[in-house]
């Protein structure tokens, strides 16, 4: 699981209770620290632990800045003090989540010693002043469960802006040439987003190859071995090590770039120099959390990298086409591809075997799990760039091969012809995990157009609410 590592800036006001505002300060850190929420605290700044001015909010941005944090939390434990969260917020430039605790009851005399949400009221209208997204978390009390996942939820947006933020993707070789769907904007990519590619040729790939089954001989048995223990082999043996080959050689090429992810030209020339199809070795990064999409899909391997981002890094994600409708399911679809889905999703033993469309082994063969699964698709054109988000379920169907789900969603139609009609291509990234409301709210901080393709937006809404 990915750690996310929080600023911790409780704030308060003047005119307020002081003596209730730390009582929060105090309560809310220990509630932190129950939920084990990495943190970063302010107690050395000033006695109270508090912000409230601006001599101390330059000393907490320095102290962020120099722990690295990946969000930064304004607890309001009064009123609180909205230009400090403001301008503490600008200087950080990650994303903001605002909370604070329901207020109590007024005394007999009418006295109230914090008005809480009233400053919550100010600070979203100064945060807006200052151009700066944020994330609210509803007004609660610390022991409500919205308050904890609230807070999970905001540190797995934290780390799909993170992930975002830090992108590199092993390109190797170009997109084949007849799917001018997955060509891709690289300098706009760096230009808007700071996403990097790491291009390579395939001889780069290949003579990777040749030199681990030469140099690496242990590395390259190790993963034949897993192959024979998780997977039935359907192909003969110097094609399996060629597979282990070839993982171990693509791992060795995504760590030498600093590459996350890889988008690999899956065919045709590569089967020409080593005689088999990636897509099995695929899987084997795929479930190692290394990202390995086909056809040279760069906006797939920013998808794919994005949804594992949501998930915290807890459960790996799938490549997929859409292919055809259900034969018997008015909405069903098959979720298809030749064979790099990771084995940890299988329904059933994996068999390492042919693809459906080509002749060279090398491909997975396995109906993966059924469930409720999240299905994400970043692209774009002509410089606007957005995210179709949805759901489904997976569902019975006819036999297939490669690796395949067939799924239920609520309208195909609808969603055959968002697809159609773009930004988006027939590629899409699954994951076994509701990463929607989160991918959702992510899209505020890195620029990109939530585009849900079923009318659930207010349904989102009112989850990331806390309704």
């Amino acid at each position: 699981m990915k750690r996310i590592k929080l600023g911790y800036a409780p704030t308060r006001r003047s005119i307020f209770s002081a003596p209730d505002a730390i009582k929060y300060r105090n309560l809310t850190a220990e509630r932190l620290k129950e939920l084990d929420i990495d943190f970063v605290d302010i107690t050395d700044i000033n006695e109270e632990g508090l912000l409230y001015n601006d001599e101390d909010m330059v000393k907490i941005a320095e102290k962020f800045k120099k722990e690295k944090i990946d969000g930064l939390f304004l607890p309001h434990c009064n009123f609180g003090t909205e230009y400090e969260c403001a301008r503490l917020a600008k200087e950080l430039k990650v994303p903001v989540l605002l909370w604070g605790p329901l207020d109590e009851r007024p005394d007999e005399n009418g006295v109230r010693l914090r008005d809480t949400q009233c400053g919550l009221f100010a600070t979203g209208k100064v945060l807006r002043r200052f151009r700066i997204p944020f994330t609210y978390l509803t007004n609660c009390r610390l022991n409500d469960p919205v308050f904890e996942r609230g807070l999970r939820d905001f540190m797995a947006v934290c780390n799909v802006v993170k992930t975002f933020n830090h992108m590199r993707i092993l390109q190797i070789s170009t997109r084949p040439f007849d799917f001018w769907t997955t060509m891709c904007n690289e300098g706009e990519l760096l230009e808007k987003f700071n996403i990097q590619l790491s291009p390579i040729p395939m001889p780069e790939l290949t003579d990777e190859v040749k030199r681990v089954k030469d140099k690496e001989k242990l590395a390259v048995a190790e993963v034949v071995a897993y192959c024979r223990e998780n997977m039935e082999i359907c192909v003969k043996d110097d094609e399996l090590e060629n597979v282990a080959a070839l993982k171990v050689a693509m791992k060795n090429l995504a760590d030498k770039y600093g590459c996350q992810a890889i988008a690999i030209q899956c065919w045709n020339q590569l089967q020409t120099e080593i005689g088999i199809m990636p897509c099995a070795a695929n899987a084997l990064l795929n479930d190692e959390g290394i990202p390995v999409v086909c056809e040279t899909d760069i906006h797939g391997a920013i998808t794919s990298l994005l949804v594992e981002a949501a998930g915290m890094g807890e459960t790996r994600s799938f490549f997929a086409d859409w292919t055809i409708r259900h034969p018997d399911i008015e909405n069903g679809e098959l979720l298809q591809h030749c064979g790099p889905w990771p084995i940890s999703l299988a329904r059933e033993k994996a068999k390492l075997t042919y693809p459906l469309a080509f002749e060279h082994p090398g491909s997975i063969t396995a109906e993966a799990k059924h469930g409720e699964v999240s299905l994400v698709r970043f692209d774009g054109d002509n410089g606007e760039y957005s995210m179709l988000l949805g759901r489904a379920k997976g569902v019975d169907g006819p036999k297939g091969m490669g690796t395949y789900l067939w799924v239920e969603v609520d309208n195909i139609k609808r969603l055959e012809a968002k697809i159609v009609e773009g930004p988006y291509i027939h590629h899409c990234v699954g994951i076994h995990k509701d990463v929607v409301p989160v991918l959702y709210e992510a899209c505020k901080y890195i620029g990109v157009t939530p585009d849900l393709y079923d009318p659930i937006e207010e349904e989102v809404k009112a989850y990331l609410r806390g309704e």
